[in-house]
């Protein structure tokens, strides 16, 4: 029986399209709000149709020394240009980009997680410092 664990997936976002892609500070002000912006195809576009498409965005903030992460935010994106009239008729299409803003007094791990309909979970992390 396969397990979550097992199906998350990463690589480099430079040569692999569906990795998500967290852009934050390296460091945090200690209680300040911290704008976060997390991107599927940053350096190479992801498909956006009917046919294949991401389904959606998790953000997470693991603080150090705790046991489990807290999610901050999941993010769906439903519009990938099917309508009445078949797919890819609609001019209507999401991007697979969310920004956040969170704060906290603990460093800690950004951790991003995405789905793609037909290439399955895909996963990175970025540690932050906190000031």
């Amino acid at each position: 029986m396969a397990e979550l664990k097992d199906l998350l997936q990463s690589a480099d976002f430079k040569t692999e399209k569906h990795v998500p892609v967290i852009d934050a500070p390296v460091s945090a002000k200690k209680g300040a709000l911290t704008k976060i912006t997390v991107t599927v195809g940053k350096e190479i576009a992801h498909p956006n149709t009917t046919e294949h498409h991401i389904r959606w965005i998790s953000v997470y903030f693991h603080p150090a020394a705790e046991k489990f992460p807290i999610e901050l935010g999941r993010f769906d994106f439903t519009a990938h240009g099917e309508s009445a009239q078949g797919p890819n008729m609609s001019t209507v299409y999401t991007h697979p980009e969310v920004t956040l803003s969170f704060k906290t007094d603990k460093a800690g791990t950004i951790l991003a997680a995405s789905y793609c309909n037909i290439h399955g979970l895909w996963q990175t992390s970025k540690a932050i410092s906190v000031e």
